[in-house]
């Protein structure tokens, strides 16, 4: 499986028995849709290495504990702390409306007041707010702040994002 036919899932941040039991950090405000998986992939420096899943429950409702079948003690699990997991693509959920994951909109154009700005090159998640950097068409590179404000709608089917922009603001 290749990466960027996954999206992030979070990363194992701890160890919590000797037994090779981790915690892992969900990238989700609903960790509780991966109890029921039966596998994940880990990053190894080999690539994504995919690990079955025996047990996997909350803790303490923002972390799950994962015990992986072929990690019994505590050298395994020390082993995969600080790695990042993943899942395949076609397991997240399609979204409607003016909802979207960040993978899916690049390469979209965005318009507004039906004048084309440009194409999404891609999404920034660095600091506080997300940005889609643009590519105009007069080969400028223009970031717009990802805001539920400033949607007006999403065709996916014409790739394309509608956006109702504050005054002044590509001219930042």
């Amino acid at each position: 499986m290749k990466k960027e036919d996954c999206f992030y899932v979070g990363t194992l941040v701890a160890k919590f028995s000797f037994k090779g039991e981790m915690l892992a950090k969900v990238d989700s405000d609903t960790p509780e849709e991966y109890i029921t998986l039966e596998s994940i992939f880990v990053e190894l420096s080999t690539g994504l290495v995919p690990f079955f899943i025996k047990k996997c429950q909350l803790h303490k409702s923002e972390l799950l504990r994962i015990q992986f079948d072929s990690v019994d003690n505590e050298a395994a699990a020390m082993a995969l702390l600080k790695k990042d997991l993943y899942l395949p693509l076609s397991l997240l959920p399609p979204l409607k409306g003016t909802q979207f994951y960040y993978h899916e909109v690049v390469g979209f154009s965005i318009e507004e007041d039906g004048k084309l700005l440009g194409a999404i090159q891609q999404v920034i998640e660095s600091g506080a707010q997300a940005l889609f950097q643009v590519q105009t068409e007069e080969r400028k590179e223009v970031l717009i702040p990802i805001h539920d404000d400033f949607i007006v709608a999403i065709h996916r089917d014409l790739k394309k994002i509608v956006m109702q922009l504050p005054e002044g603001l590509l001219e930042l």
